[in-house]
């Protein structure tokens, strides 16, 4: 059995322990609700931005715009969305785990270029020695419309250079602070839903092509931005959570300990009180 001293020296250890989870807690919940301010502001923006499109879409033939062209046989081009800092449940794991799988499944028969955002997922997986075209860290941390931009320029050019077939992203969408929806898009070639009925066409200016062009061009801009804040907002949602579980869990691992350090000192008490009776009756 451990000692009284050991025993009161790993409350002390939980009890530090405990502190910065709960510190952890409540700095997460201050970003989490920034973010979620943010993600609800880009929102409707990025779904109207995408109803928009898929309506001037809907009226083009696919060899109007290269970037609504189908697949050309070429790579793959996949964003991974992690985070830069762990302690944040299953969020990273999922999404590296979601990729391996659809780099095993999916695109099996394919050759398959990663951009990497956040360094939690750049260590994976390069560990796993996979193909990474580019890497980002600290995205939120610098200028995220910036970095979003950046990356789609990059991405178009490979799609309209035709190195890339397809280009999609993984990430977590956020639900909730304990809810993140695992989600692969799309996001080149372009495809809008199917036409139903038939629809009026718009007079372009200064042609169909150049509207296509800019609408495209900045919806494909929009929605990285937008994802970069679901990614974002997910990450708080799942370390705020993560730490209230390990908060809650020093306090169960505190009274077993505690009662651990009564048992043994009611043990040592009656002991000493034994071996004092024994000494009195001796003499």
């Amino acid at each position: 059995m451990a000692s009284l001293r050991d025993i009161k020296r790993r409350i002390g250890s939980v009890k530090s322990t405990q502190k910065i989870t709960r510190a952890m807690k409540m700095v997460a919940a201050a970003k989490l609700r920034r973010s979620q301010e943010a993600i609800e502001r880009a929102r409707p923006y990025a779904y109207r931005m995408r109803d928009l499109v898929n309506r001037v879409a809907l009226r083009a033939n696919n060899e109007v715009h290269p970037l609504l062209r189908q697949d050309n046989g070429g790579k793959i081009g996949l964003i991974v969305v992690t985070s830069d800092r762990g302690l944040c449940g299953g969020f990273n794991s999922n999404v590296i785990n979601h990729t391996m799988k659809t780099l095993s499944d999916e695109f099996n028969d394919k050759e398959v270029e990663l951009t990497v955002i956040g360094r939690k997922g750049i260590e994976a997986l390069r560990r796993r020695r996979t193909t990474i075209r580019n890497t980002y860290r600290n995205v939120m941390d610098d200028n995220p419309f910036r970095v979003a931009g950046e990356l789609i320029d990059e991405q178009v050019a490979a799609f309209l250079q035709g190195e890339f077939a397809g280009v999609y992203c993984i990430y977590n969408e956020f639900k909730s602070a304990i809810s993140q929806n695992l989600t692969m898009e799309r996001l080149l070639p372009f495809e809008p839903p199917e036409q139903g009925e038939v629809v009026v066409d718009y007079l372009y200016e200064p042609s169909q092509e150049g509207v296509l062009t800019e609408l495209l061009s900045r919806h494909l801009h929009i929605q990285m931005h937008r994802i970069l804040f679901e990614s974002a907002a997910s990450e708080h949602g799942a370390r705020m959570t993560a730490m209230d579980s390990a908060t809650n869990n020093a306090d169960d691992v505190i009274e077993r300990l505690t009662l651990a350090y009564n048992r043994a000192r009611q043990s040592a008490i009656t002991t000493e009180m034994i071996e004092i009776v024994s000494g009195a009756e001796a003499l």
